[in-house]
């Protein structure tokens, strides 16, 4: 995005930027792939997996609070799809990223309720499907050594600037779709010749390096501590003491993420897409504020920008990691309850049959 101040670059599309319209559609093509995925998920997931996967839909949460300083004066982050696809499934990191902000939308305003589908459909479908095709053909196709890390970092690596070229394209198509009688953009303002580059060049050169070196030492490090956890590896006996040993530095781990998100204060700036109607013309260099930016849709989120009034910045961002552990651990455990609902009904058939 060209600017006059620096600003934060981020895939969370809010509301008001892309057209009700343009939300129905990406809400309509992600409700089959919810459906599909998470049936998926609870036909084929165990207790132990479920509890992985509600610490990556945890990390999903958490990484996307970590801002780091791109060229260009910007910012941006990971987001923890792909390494969830390549530990359990590309069906498991749907769910669990579509879980992820789906809180980060209705508690703290990161993202948009209406451009909800739009931003599921790019970091919770295109990014883990493609990194795990990619990681799945690459480990096929190169040597033996070191294939599964270079496999791991290009699929990820991939899969967010793929995802981040899809957010890029659907910003950029809506001042062609949407004028009001004075040509005015009705939504965001850019077309695709300034927004593909203000979404891709950050993400080539720091964001989607990111994802792809913090996919490549997580999966490693899981690969050789409990490597039955890992998609497509073959498990032992069900209760494995390698997976129940895992659990205690995963905890610890996303703990540790939460006392440290603060440094995601250290980008500073306006977030890219997220200007108020006040501060929109300052921020962007334009003449007039879009009417539905101005005067559209709005949602008054619990703690807005990971923030409580009265508390310390640092504190409310804390405070904001540690419910987003615990959400997501709720969410997890009450899913986990179903597996098991679901697996005692199916013994109970076998048993009568």
């Amino acid at each position: 995005m060209v600017t006059n101040d620096v600003v934060t670059l981020s895939m969370h599309i809010p509301d008001n930027y892309l057209s009700p319209s343009t939300g129905l559609v990406f809400t309509v093509i992600m409700i089959p792939i919810w459906g599909l995925c998470l049936k998926y998920v609870m036909t084929h997931a165990n207790h132990e997996r479920m509890a992985y996967l509600g610490a990556g839909a945890a990390f999903s949460f958490l990484i996307m609070m970590f801002n780091v300083p791109c060229p260009g004066g910007t910012t941006a982050h990971a987001v923890g799809g792909s390494l969830i696809a390549i530990l359990l499934g590309p069906q498991y990191a749907t769910v669990a990223v579509s879980v992820a902000l789906l809180l980060q939308a209705l508690l703290f305003g990161d993202g948009g309720l209406i451009t909800y589908g739009a931003n599921c459909f790019n970091m919770a479908f295109v990014l883990p499907f493609v990194a795990y095709g990619l990681y799945t053909l690459l480990k096929k196709a190169l040597d033996s050594g070191w294939k599964e890390r270079v496999a791991s970092f290009i699929g990820a690596y991939v899969g967010i600037t793929l995802a981040a070229f899809c957010v890029a394209l659907e910003l950029g198509v809506q001042p062609v779709l949407f004028r009001d009688a004075a040509g005015q953009a009705l939504y965001f303002p850019y077309p695709v010749t300034v927004s593909v580059p203000a979404m891709l060049i950050p993400h080539l050169l720091m964001a989607s390096i990111i994802e792809g070196l913090v996919t490549v030492v997580v999966v490693e490090f899981v690969r050789r501590t409990a490597p039955e956890i890992v998609a497509g590896v073959a498990k032992p006996a069900a209760g494995g003491k390698a997976a129940k040993g895992l659990r205690t530095p995963v905890w610890i781990g996303l703990g540790l993420l939460a006392v440290i998100s603060p440094i995601g204060l250290l980008a500073t700036g306006s977030a890219y897409g997220e200007w108020g109607a006040e501060e929109f013309k300052e921020a962007t260099g334009l003449s007039y504020v879009p009417d539905q930016i101005a005067h559209g849709f709005s949602w008054n989120a619990l703690l807005p920008d990971y923030s409580l009034q009265g508390l310390p910045d640092w504190a409310g961002y804390i405070l904001s990691a540690v419910i987003g552990i615990a959400v997501m651990t709720i969410v997890f455990r009450l899913l986990s309850l179903a597996v098991k609902d679901a697996s005692a009904s199916k013994g109970t058939k076998a048993t009568t049959a």
